[in-house]
């Protein structure tokens, strides 16, 4: 297989392209190093990769050429900066990924396109389903819904075979904890092995499903080889336990690192959410994917990574 990987110096996208190389495919990484670090691809050594930009379609249809499958995981991430950044946010994960839609038309690829649970908004029951109706309360959660819409309007009206998969809080190794818009689990492990205070927005009891990276991973391989069953459709990606608070999430973080935090509290982030909680029974019948790293398993090997790979400053 040829797959082209967008994002592909990023977190998810660099684990991607790490397994795709791994199991013996020719890959093409495209990416234009804004936030993405080109050492994220040394697990990916003989990967070819091209330095461009998702809103130039030209730089995007030559990529894809020849290319089997993309794995369209670039983008604009984090809900607080696309408040500050909508136009940005929208201009390259919608744009981006309508140009990602018509260059897999001209090369014939399969598309599997990056979304996020952040599309459900805030819900009246849990689990969150994909037949339920989408509440967006972000600039970038809307953006993830344009780019799921116009991925099932390019499979019914072009033809493009092209599967969604909706996100929920991806968390592990090669994870950032640098950025401004950094996740809340490499800020926490990182604190903790520093022995600095974390900060937690809120009251802390706000509820998340996280996912584990290598779980992502397997779900986009699953989605590349989906039956016409599941083209145009969006499917959840979860990581299939009860979701955790943000309070107990810093409480398992605190045992694994021996440390024991203060953390800062601060008010509640406009546009977040109160509770995640992913529903995975689409994705296990329509793309016979089931996540296998529990939370407390998949925290031990992040800061197992981050003990050994991260310079923490104290």
């Amino acid at each position: 297989m040829k797959a082209l990987v967008t994002g592909a110096a990023g977190f998810i996208g660099s684990r991607l392209a790490a397994r795709l190389v791994g199991d013996g495919h020719e890959v093409l990484g495209l990416d234009d190093l804004s936030e993405g670090r080109p050492d994220n691809l040394d697990d990916a050594a003989g990967m070819d990769f091209v330095r461009a930009d998702l809103r130039d379609p030209e730089a995007v249809e030559r990529a894809a050429r020849g290319c089997d499958v993309i794995f369209h995981q670039g983008a604009k991430r984090s809900v607080p900066r696309s408040l500050v950044q909508p136009v940005l946010t929208t201009e390259v994960n919608v744009v981006g990924t309508l140009n990602v839609l018509l260059a897999a038309r001209a090369a014939g690829s399969r598309v599997v396109c990056a979304s996020s649970g952040s599309v459900y908004g805030d819900q009246d029951s849990f689990p969150l389903r994909e037949d339920m109706v989408p509440r967006p309360r972000s600039p970038y959660a809307a953006s993830k819904l344009a780019g799921e819409a116009y991925a099932g309007a390019a499979w019914a009206s072009l033809g493009v075979r092209a599967v969604s998969l909706r996100y929920f809080n991806v968390y592990g190794p090669h994870q950032d904890p640098a950025s401004e818009y950094a996740a809340v689990i490499p800020l926490f492990i990182a604190a903790c092995l520093a022995g600095s205070r974390p900060t937690i927005h809120g009251d802390g009891e706000q509820a998340r499903d996280f996912t584990y990276v290598e779980d992502v991973v397997e779900a986009n391989l699953r989605a590349a080889q989906a039956p016409e069953l599941a083209f145009g459709r969006a499917f959840n990606v979860g990581g299939g336990g009860e979701p955790t608070s943000i309070n107990r999430l810093l409480a398992i973080v605190a045992e694994l690192t021996g440390a024991d935090p203060d953390p800062i509290r601060e008010p509640a982030r406009a546009g977040d959410v109160r509770h995640t909680a992913a529903d995975m029974t689409l994705a296990g019948q329509v793309l016979g994917h089931r996540p296998s790293v529990d939370l407390r398993e998949g925290l031990r090997r992040t800061v197992e990574w981050f003990r050994d790979e991260v310079a923490i400053p104290a």
